[in-house]
C-alpha cells in the first residue's frame, strides 16, 4: 500500500497543499523553516494519528485556526485506492477510512502503515523507555492485531486501579487479576516480536554501526516474579505512592553496549546509527514476516552522517523496495536515486517541480 494523494488544511505552517505522490521516491525540497517537516508530519499524523515531533497533537493546527484536516488516498498494485482522513478540531480526533469512522487510532496504523527517520532519531537510544514501547508496540499490532485491544483493555484496568489507590486503597486490588492476566499476554507477545526481530537487528546494527550493540527485553517487573506476585510485593509502594509500579506499562528495551547502557558511551552519531538501525530492521521484519511495506518518510537523511555511514545507510535503506518521501535542502538531490515526483516547498506552499 502507498500514499497516492495527500491534501493537508492547517498543519503548521501549511493552510492548504495537494500532492500526487509516487509509489517509489517523492522528493520534497526546499529551504530551512519551508514546511517540509511539517508536510512529513501530516503524511504521519495520517498512518498514526499522532506527531513525530510532539505528544501534544494540538500543537499541530497552524496558528489562528481551530482544527487541521489530512487527507489521504491509498493504493495497492493492481487494485483501486482507499480513501483514509483524520481531523484534528476542539472535540478531539477523528479518523475515518474508506468513508466509515474508525473504531480507533489504531486502525489508521492497519489502514496505512508509516514509519519516519528523522533528525531526532537518535532519541530512540537517548532518552527513556516511552519511545522504545511505542517502537516496540507498533511491529507488534502489525504481527498480532489483537494486541491492540488486549494493551487497551489492560491501560482501562491500570487507571481505574491508580484511582483507587488514590481514594481507596483497599479496593484497588480487586483490580489485580485483570492486570496479571492481560499483563502476562502483552508482556509475551512483546517477547516474542524481540525474539523475531533479533536477526534482522544484528544485520541492521552490524551494516550501519559495525557495533556489537545488543536489545535486551525489560518486561517491566522482576524477571524473578510473576507480575502476581510482583503486585504483591510493590503494593505498600503502590499505596505510597498511588501508583502502579509493575506491569508492562513500565517496559522498555534495553539497548546496551558491552553491558553498558549504550547512550552512556555512545557519540550521538553512534546513537543515531543505532536508532536508525532499529527502524530498518523493525521495517525489514515486517516485509519478510507479514509482507506489509510501509512508506518510510526521510527528513534530511544525511544530516550528521559522514560519507562512508550515509553511503551505508543508503543501501539499507534501499533494500527495503518500498514508498520514500525524503526531504533535502537541495533540489538535486538524488541519494535514493531519481525521484519519479519532485515538489518544492517554501513558507509553507508546496508547488510540484
Amino acid at each position: 500500500m502507498s500514499l497516492a494523494h495527500l491534501a493537508i488544511t492547517n498543519v503548521r505552517s501549511i493552510e492548504h497543499a495537494e500532492l500526487e505522490l509516487a509509489p517509489g521516491l517523492s522528493l520534497i525540497s526546499g529551504g530551512n523553516g519551508s514546511g517540509k517537516t511539517s508536510l512529513l508530519e501530516a503524511i504521519f499524523l495520517l498512518g498514526r494519528g499522532r506527531s513525530f515531533r510532539t505528544r501534544n497533537t494540538e500543537r499541530l493546527i497552524r496558528r489562528g485556526q481551530d482544527h487541521l484536516r489530512v487527507i489521504g488516498r491509498l493504493t495497492r498494485a493492481f487494485e483501486g485506492g482507499t480513501t483514509v482522513g483524520i481531523e484534528l478540531a476542539g472535540e478531539g480526533v477523528t479518523a475515518r477510512i474508506a468513508g466509515r469512522p474508525a473504531a480507533s487510532l489504531a486502525e489508521l496504523s492497519q489502514a496505512f502503515p508509516v514509519q519516519v527517520i528523522e533528525p531526532g532519531v537518535h532519541r530512540l537510544v537517548e532518552e527513556g523507555g516511552y519511545g522504545r514501547r511505542r517502537w516496540m508496540d507498533w511491529a507488534v499490532f502489525h504481527v498480532e492485531p489483537s494486541f491492540v485491544d488486549t494493551w487497551g483493555r489492560y491501560t482501562r484496568s491500570l487507571k481505574q486501579r491508580n484511582a483507587a489507590l488514590k481514594t481507596d486503597p483497599g479496593q484497588a486490588f480487586i483490580w489485580d487479576a485483570e492486570l496479571v492476566r492481560l499483563g502476562e499476554a502483552i508482556a509475551d507477545s512483546r517477547r516474542r516480536l524481540l525474539e523475531q526481530l533479533g536477526p534482522y537487528w544484528q544485520e541492521a546494527v552490524a551494516a550501519l554501526s559495525g557495533l556489537p550493540v545488543e536489545l535486551h527485553y525489560l518486561r517491566g517487573w522482576s524477571q524473578d516474579l510473576s507480575l502476581k506476585e510482583a503486585l504483591v510485593a510493590s503494593r505498600a509502594r503502590d499505596e505510597a505512592w498511588h501508583l502502579t509500579h509493575a506491569g508492562p506499562h513500565r517496559a522498555d528495551v534495553a539497548v546496551r553496549l558491552h553491558g553498558r547502557a549504550a547512550r552512556e558511551v555512545l557519540s550521538r552519531g553512534q546513537q543515531k546509527l543505532v536508532a536508525v538501525a532499529m527502524t530498518l530492521a523493525q521495517l525489514r521484519f515486517l516485509q519478510a514476516t507479514t509482507e506489509t511495506t510501509p512508506t518510510l518518510l526521510l527528513d534530511d537523511p544525511a544530516a550528521e552522517l559522514d560519507a562512508p555511514h550515509l553511503e551505508r545507510f543508503i543501501a539499507q535503506v534501499s533494500q527495503l523496495r518500498c514508498q520514500l518521501v525524503v526531504t533535502s535542502l537541495q533540489p538535486e538531490s538524488r541519494l535514493f536515486g531519481t525521484p519519479a515526483a519532485t515538489f518544492r516547498m517554501d513558507q509553507g506552499r508546496v508547488e510540484p517541480v
